[in-house]
């Protein structure tokens, strides 16, 4: 819990200070970083945080209703992604299906719902795809670090 709690804090704080704004989004890459992080590290605890974190940008200005689903879904599929094979690309290939992909696809109703022009749904999906990737690229590399210099078999 100790580790959710400095991922939440990290990914405010992160996701604050460097964000994409792309028309109604704000892609935020540390959150995906944060994500394969936390899924490695944390385990199930991994969706918490991302919930945790996606309230306090929204109640704060920095995120927006949008990053409920992508940070969700990426987290779920990164954590189960590495909890089955125990690969760390995998974790980071989680991330950008579950965000990227997943993420993206469950936007297209909250789009309906919210009476936004449905063409604004390529521009997000893009978005999402993007960020997603910069982040679990990101994090994989600092995870192989880890893994390289044993940090990871002590946690």
């Amino acid at each position: 819990m100790t580790f959710t709690a400095a991922f939440v804090a990290l990914n405010v704080i992160l996701s604050s200070l460097i964000t994409i704004p792309i028309g109604i989004i704000r892609a935020a890459p540390m959150q995906h970083l944060i994500n394969v992080l936390g899924a490695v590290i944390t385990g199930p605890w991994v969706i918490v945080q991302s919930f945790i974190s996606s309230t306090i940008r929204i109640l704060f200005g920095t995120g927006t209703v949008f990053a409920y689903p992508g940070s969700m879904i990426g987290a779920l599929a990164a954590w189960l992604l590495y909890k089955y094979t125990k690969k760390l690309s995998l974790a980071a290939a989680g991330e950008v299906l579950g965000t990227g992909i997943l993420g993206a696809l469950s936007l297209y109703p909250l789009i309906i719902v919210l009476e936004l022009d449905q063409q604004i749904f390529t521009i997000v999906a893009a978005a999402f795809l993007v960020s997603s990737f910069i982040g679990a690229l990101t994090s994989f590399i600092i995870l192989k670090q880890l893994e390289k210099h044993g940090v990871l078999l002590r946690i």
